[in-house]
C-alpha cells in the first residue's frame, strides 16, 4: 500500500498542486498529469460524467502513476463516499457543506472503526496484493485517506469556525464559482468581497492546522492565491487545458 504523499506534504506546510478532472474518461490522463508535475487531481462526480467503473479505472492508474486521486462526491451519502474509497480514491471532497453535524457524520464514513463507521470490503486488489492483516490495512487507510471540505456559500463562510472544528478535516478547497454567486458577485473572482472571504477562510484554516486551498480557473488566479498562502491549490481542468492549448496553437500558427 502506498502512502498519501499529498496529505503528508500538506501537513508539513508544502504547496500541493492539483487540477480538476471530470470530462475525459481515459486512464491515460492521470499519467499525463503526473508526468506534467501535478501532485493530485479531483475526479468530479458532482458535475462531471464519470460512472463508478471510470472512477475505479482512473483511481488505480493514478495511484500507480504517483498522482493522488481525490473524488468529489455528488452528495453527502454513505454509499457515494465508501464506494469511491473502495474504488481506490485516496481522498474525498465534500461539496456544499453547511452543517457541522452532517459534516461530522460524513467524515466518519471515510474511516474504519474505531475512528469511524466505514464498512470493510477491501480485497487484495485494493492493497496491491500485499499480505497484510486487517489491523495493518485499517491503520494504513485511516492514516492516509484525505478529507477535503468545500466552502462555497455565504452560510458556510459564516459557519467556517464550526465546520473546521469538526475533527478529521485535512484541507479546504474553496469553491469560488458558487461562492461568488452566493456573495452576489458571480464570476468576479478577484472582487474585494471574494478576496476578503477567501482570506478569512485561509486564516481560519491556518489557526486550526488545516491546509487552506481553492480551485482556480486560470494561471493568473492560481499564482494570485499561491502568493496568498493557499497550499491545496487546484488550477484548470482536463478539458480546459486541452482547449486553451489548442486555441493558443491555432492562434499562433495562423498569424
Amino acid at each position: 500500500m502506498r502512502p498519501n504523499l499529498v496529505k503528508q506534504n500538506l501537513r508539513a506546510g508544502k504547496l500541493q498542486l492539483g487540477t480538476g478532472f471530470g470530462q475525459f474518461r481515459s486512464p491515460e490522463i492521470p499519467k499525463m498529469l503526473a508526468a506534467a508535475g501535478f501532485q493530485w487531481a479531483f475526479l468530479d462526480t458532482e458535475h462531471g460524467g464519470f460512472d463508478l467503473e471510470s472512477v475505479q479505472d482512473i483511481c488505480r492508474v493514478s495511484v500507480m502513476a504517483g498522482l493522488c486521486p481525490i473524488v468529489r462526491v455528488a452528495d453527502l451519502q454513505y454509499s457515494l463516499v465508501t464506494r469511491a474509497l473502495d474504488c481506490g480514491a485516496q481522498g474525498i471532497i465534500f461539496p456544499r457543506v453547511e452543517s457541522p453535524e452532517l459534516l461530522e457524520l460524513a467524515v466518519s464514513w471515510t474511516k474504519f472503526p474505531p475512528m469511524g463507521v466505514r464498512g470493510y470490503g477491501l480485497t487484495a486488489v485494493q492493497v496491491d496484493y500485499e499480505p497484510l492483516s486487517f489491523t495493518e490495512i485499517i491503520s494504513h487507510m485511516n492514516a492516509n485517506t484525505m478529507v477535503v471540505l468545500q466552502i462555497e456559500t455565504r452560510r458556510a463562510l459564516e459557519a467556517r469556525k464550526e465546520l473546521l472544528a469538526v475533527p478529521g478535516i485535512d484541507a479546504v478547497m474553496i469553491g469560488p464559482a458558487d461562492l461568488s454567486i452566493s456573495l452576489g458577485v458571480p464570476g468576479e473572482f478577484q472582487h474585494p468581497k471574494m478576496v476578503e472571504a477567501m482570506e478569512a477562510v485561509r486564516d481560519t484554516c491556518l489557526e486550526l492546522g488545516i491546509a487552506p486551498g481553492t480551485q482556480t480557473r486560470s494561471l493568473a488566479l492560481a499564482k494570485f492565491w499561491k502568493d496568498r498562502g493557499m497550499l491545496f491549490l487546484g488550477c484548470s481542468n482536463d478539458s480546459g487545458m486541452l482547449y486553451e492549448r489548442a486555441v493558443e496553437l491555432v492562434s499562433q500558427i495562423s498569424q
